[in-house]
C-alpha cells in the first residue's frame, strides 16, 4: 500500500518519524531546563516535588517547603533519606543577603571507646548493625533551620508526609530496586521487616506503600516539636532499642545533641564563587579540585577530551589525599583550611602532576597546622535552599527502633580506628562526612544553588559540574546529564593508602578513543552503570527575575516550578 502514496507523503512521514531528535540543546541532554518565575523545586521524587510546591504556594518560604520536601524523602526514599540520619545546608537569605551553613550531623555515643573496638579486634567499624549507629541530626536541623528562617507553622509543614505516611504512595522502579537489595541484608535486624517488609516481600513498583509508624513519629514532632524526639519517648525508645541490641547510644547522647550553624567556605573559579561548608564535610575537596583546573586551560581541551579528563581524575587524586589526612570533626583537630584551598596551594600541588603519565600515588599535603538525597528550593521572595540528607549506606544501619518507621544511621562506619589519625573514633565526636551541598554567586548575588548525590562521587561531582558550566558553556539540565567519570581506591579518612593509581569508572557518552588514551597513559578503567550521583540545581536569572531548574535522569527526579 505504501508504494501508492505520493512521494511528497513519505518524505513527510518519513522527516516526522524522528520528531522526538532535539531540536535544541546538546545530544546528551534529557530535556530542556524548566523555568518559572514564583517559586521552584528540584528533588529527586516527583511527589516530593509537588509536595515543596504545595509549600510555596500556600505562604511558606524556600526553608518550609524543603522541609517538607525532605520529610516526604525520608517516607518516599527511604534508600537514600530519613530522620535517622543527618542534614547538611547551606542557605542564600534575600531579607540579608547572605550564605548560611547548617551542619546537622550527629555525633558518636559518649559511653563507646576506641579501646573497645581495639579490645574485641576490629580492624574497622562495622557497616551495618549497632557499632556505627551515631547521633541521627536531621530532626535537630529541620528545627533548626526553622526557628531561623521559617515563615509557617510545623504541622502545616510536615502534614503532606504525614498524610502520604498515613495513606500510602505509589512505589517507583528505582526505589522499589534499591528497598530490595537493602531489605537483603538489614531484613535479620530486629524492627525493619515489621516497618518495610509487608506480605513478605518488600514493595514492587507501582505498590502503594503505607508507613504508618513513621506516621506518627512524624505527628509527634509536629505537635512536640524537636524536644519530642531528643527528649520525649521517641528518644526513649531509640536508647532502649539500642542497648537491647547491644549498641552504646543512649537518651544521654540524643537529647545532649545540638545542630551547628557555620560559615560556607568557598574560592574563587574563573570570576565564580564556588561554596561548600567546611569539614567534618568533605566539601572541601571539591574546591581543591578547582583550584588545581583552574590553571589549565580547560575549554580549549574540550569536554570529554584526553586531556581533561586525565588532568580531572589526577588533581581529584591529589585533593582526596589531603582529605584522607585531614578532614575531620573541626572541634578535634585544627583543620589548616585557609591553606588547603588556597591558590598558593594548588600551584604547589599542580606540579606534581605528569601530562602524560598516570600516578599510581601521591603524597598528602604537608601543612601547617553508595545513597544520599539532594533537594533544591526557591520561592519568590529570592530566598534558596540547598540541601542533603543521607543516613548513609542506603538505608543505614539497619538498626529500626520499634513502631518509629525509620532506620538510624550507620555514619560512625567512616572513623577511622588507627591511633593518631585525624578522624579518629573518639567519644561525642562527628565522623567524617560525605555529603556536601553546594552553591555559586557572582559578584556577591545569588546563581547557582546544585548538589549530587553519591558518596565520594560528590566532590568529583561537584567540579564536574562546575566545569560543565562555566569552561563548556553547558546550560544548567546539559551540565548534569553530561556523562561522568569516577575515580575510587583512594586514600580513605577511615586509614589505607592509594598504592595502585586507584579505578576509573567510564560513564556511556565518554568517547572511546578518549578512553583508549587514558589506558596509554597508565589508567585504569571499569565501565559501571551507576555510582555517578544524582543531581539538581536551581539557577536564578536576576535579569529576567527567573529560575531556571533541571534534574537528572539517572534518579526519578523532577524539576516543576509555578
Amino acid at each position: 500500500m505504501k508504494k501508492n502514496l505520493p512521494l511528497f507523503f513519505l518524505f513527510f512521514c518519513t522527516m516526522h518519524s524522528i520528531a522526538q531528535d532535539r531540536i535544541t540543546g546538546l545530544p546528551f541532554a534529557s530535556r530542556s531546563e524548566v523555568i518559572s518565575q514564583h517559586g521552584m523545586a528540584c528533588t529527586s521524587q516527583p511527589l516530593a516535588t509537588q509536595v515543596a510546591l504545595d509549600i510555596l504556594k500556600k505562604g511558606g518560604n524556600a526553608v518550609d517547603a524543603a522541609i517538607a520536601a525532605d520529610a516526604t524523602l525520608g517516607l518516599m526514599e527511604p534508600t537514600g533519606s530519613g530522620i535517622g540520619g543527618d542534614i547538611f545546608v547551606i542557605i542564600w537569605d534575600a531579607k540579608t543577603k547572605k550564605l548560611y551553613g547548617l551542619n546537622g550531623s550527629g555525633r558518636s555515643p559518649k559511653s563507646l571507646s576506641l579501646e573497645y573496638f581495639i579490645d574485641h579486634g576490629y580492624k574497622k567499624i562495622p557497616s551495618y548493625g549497632p557499632l556505627p549507629v551515631s547521633v541521627p541530626g536531621c530532626v535537630d536541623g529541620w528545627f533548626s533551620l526553622h526557628n531561623r528562617f521559617g515563615s509557617i507553622d510545623m504541622k502545616q509543614i510536615l502534614q503532606p508526609a504525614i498524610d502520604y505516611a498515613r495513606n500510602g504512595f505509589p512505589v517507583s522502579e528505582l526505589i522499589s530496586y534499591y528497598m530490595t537489595a537493602n531489605a537483603k541484608r538489614l531484613k535479620k535486624y530486629k524492627g525493619f521487616a515489621k516497618t518495610y517488609i509487608h506480605n513478605g516481600k518488600m514493595p514492587q513498583k507501582g505498590d502503594v506503600f503505607k508507613n504508618p509508624y513513621l506516621a506518627n513519629t512524624y505527628e509527634k514532632i509536629a505537635t512536640g516539636g524537636r524536644d519530642a524526639f531528643y527528649e520525649g519517648e521517641i528518644a526513649r525508645t531509640i536508647a532502649r532499642y539500642m542497648k537491647e541490641q547491644g549498641g552504646f547510644l543512649t537518651y544521654e547522647d540524643l537529647a545532649s545533641h545540638h545542630s551547628e550553624w557555620v560559615k560556607p567556605i568557598s574560592i574563587n573559579y574563573r570570576g565564580y564563587d564556588i561554596w561548600e561548608l567546611p569539614p567534618n564535610g568533605q566539601g572541601t575537596a571539591a574546591l581543591e579540585i578547582l583550584n588545581i583546573l583552574e590553571q589549565y586551560d580547560i575549554t580549549s581541551m574540550g569536554f570529554g577530551s584526553t586531556d581533561y579528563l586525565h588532568t580531572f581524575i589526577e588533581a581529584k587524586k591529589l585533593a582526596f589525599e589531603d582529605r584522607a589526612k585531614f578532614y575531620c570533626d573541626p572541634e578535634f583537630a585544627d583543620i589548616p583550611l585557609d591553606q588547603l584551598i588556597s591558590k598558593s596551594y594548588a600551584k604547589e600541588r599542580k606540579q606534581l602532576i605528569d601530562p602524560e603519565k598516570a600516578a599510581l600515588s601521591y603524597p598528602s599535603g604537608e601543612l601547617e597546622q553508595g545513597n544520599t538525597i539532594y533537594l533544591t528550593v526557591a520561592d519568590k521572595e529570592g530566598n534558596m535552599v540547598s540541601l542533603i540528607q543521607s543516613n548513609y549506606r542506603g538505608m543505614g544501619s539497619g538498626m529500626t527502633p520499634d513502631s518509629l518507621g525509620f532506620v538510624l544511621q550507620d555514619r560512625g562506619e567512616l572513623f577511622s580506628l588507627e591511633k593518631g589519625h585525624a578522624n579518629v573514633f573518639e567519644p561525642g565526636k562527628r565522623p567524617f562526612h560525605t555529603i556536601i551541598p553546594a552553591f555559586i554567586t557572582k559578584d556577591g548575588k545569588p546563581y547557582i544553588s546544585f548538589g549530587l548525590m553519591g558518596g565520594a562521587m560528590q566532590p568529583q561531582g561537584h567540579a564536574q559540574i562546575v566545569v560543565n558550566l562555566i569552561d563548556f558553556g553547558m546550560n544548567l539540565q546539559e551540565a548534569g546529564d553530561a556523562p561522568r567519570i569516577r575515580h575510587s581506591g583512594d586514600s580513605q579518612p577511615t586509614g589505607g593508602k592509594m598504592t595502585d593509581g586507584g579505578w576509573i569508572s567510564v560513564e556511556s557518552g565518554i568517547p572511546y578513543q578518549s578512553i583508549r588514551e587514558l589506558i596509554k597513559k597508565g589508567h585504569r578503567i571499569k565501565f559501571d552503570a551507576g555510582g555517578y550521583g544524582g543531581y539538581q540545581a536551581i539557577l536564578y536569572d536576576e535579569a529576567r527575575g527567573v529560575y531556571f531548574g533541571a534534574s537528572e535522569s539517572r534518579k526519578d527526579g523532577q524539576a516543576a516550578g509555578y
